[in-house]
């Protein structure tokens, strides 16, 4: 699907970003991979890992997806888009809410118009399990772009640009997550908890990457795909990352949930189980657009996926493997 297609990945120079780029050199034959983001010092470093002399196909953009006009130059002759920018951390967008939904809002019906009007042939968005019932600023503008990017569709026609969006939990180790957090009070001795009965969804970035890689291989246009992973509780994870530490109960935060959901119950009539992963659909299709070749089987009415209800757990030693071939 890659070989031989001009791919450009907004925030290019994140923990996802640097890793699929890593994937696209490692396992296919790409013509051409854009690196857009708007950080110079991230895109230096990221040149001396993958120099244009070693890595001729590799193009450097810098630029910011609140800059519709940059983005239409950079999308000139591009076959694929992944768009993994946005504005993340949950306090920072609590403290700065218009900056954020510039970013993760407007910036995300920038990169559809500028791929509806260059013509580009599929864009899958990354979303987080924070869209689903958000309580926090972040969440909402991720919901926000999810529903622009599904609602998309009904503007490219019917061999026009196919949107779509992953929507998936926690990924082990990438920045601003809690294990690297753990990490650093290792030293202390003292773990702080928000809650001893919170839980959370956990992929490995290299899962995630296969996701994104196999959701792409299958959308039609217009799903959230949401894959099957396993739930772990927060105090475990912290028992497993640092044992001879203390737990101290601090309170949750502002913005924050004691468990995370990927398909609410008010999405179960859309929403339909793929084997490996869920994917919600549209509730108003889109012209040309048909999900019979996408197969699956629909979910029960007042069907939840969330990380306190799911069916499988991770334990203690599969996290120990996990952080093993994180570290």
């Amino acid at each position: 699907m890659f070989n031989n297609k001009s791919i450009l990945v907004t925030g290019g120079t994140g923990s996802f970003g640097k890793a699929f780029i890593n994937t696209l050199l490692q396992k296919y034959n790409p013509e051409r991979i854009i690196v857009f983001s708007r950080d110079e010092l991230k895109q230096f470093e990221m040149q001396q890992l993958y120099p244009v002399s070693m890595y001729p196909q590799i193009r450097y953009f810098l630029g910011d997806v609140r800059d519709a006009e940059r983005l239409h130059r950079a999308f000139r002759g591009v076959d694929i888009v992944v768009h993994a920018a946005a504005m993340k951390q949950v306090p920072a967008a609590e403290y700065n809410p218009f900056e954020c939904i510039k970013t993760n809002i407007m910036g995300a019906q920038n990169v559809i118009n500028a791929s509806l009007e260059q013509k580009v042939e599929r864009v899958l968005a990354l979303s987080t399990d924070k869209a689903a019932n958000p309580l926090n600023l972040y969440g909402a503008t991720k919901l926000c772009s999810d529903k622009l990017f599904v609602a998309a569709n009904s503007y490219s026609g019917a061999e026009g640009t196919r949107f779509s969006v992953v929507r998936y939990g926690n990924v082990l180790g990438s920045r601003g997550s809690v294990i690297p957090f753990f990490m650093q009070k290792k030293a202390e001795g003292v773990l702080p908890i928000t809650d001893e009965r919170m839980t959370r969804f956990w992929i490995t970035l290299e899962q995630g990457i296969d996701f994104v890689i196999t959701s792409m291989e299958k959308m039609v246009g217009g799903e959230i795909f949401i894959p099957k992973i396993p739930s772990m509780k927060i105090v475990d994870l912290a028992k497993t990352v640092a044992p001879e530490c203390d737990i101290k109960i601090v309170g949750i935060r502002p913005g924050e949930k004691l468990h995370e959901v990927m398909v609410p119950c008010d999405e179960s009539r859309n929403t339909v189980d793929l084997g490996d992963r869920y994917a919600i659909l549209p509730a108003f299709s889109a012209a040309g657009i048909s999900y019979d070749a996408l197969g699956g089987t629909p979910v029960e009415d007042g069907f939840s996926y969330s990380s306190d209800g799911n069916d499988e757990w991770l334990t203690s030693e599969q996290l120990k493997k996990m952080l093993g071939d994180f570290a």
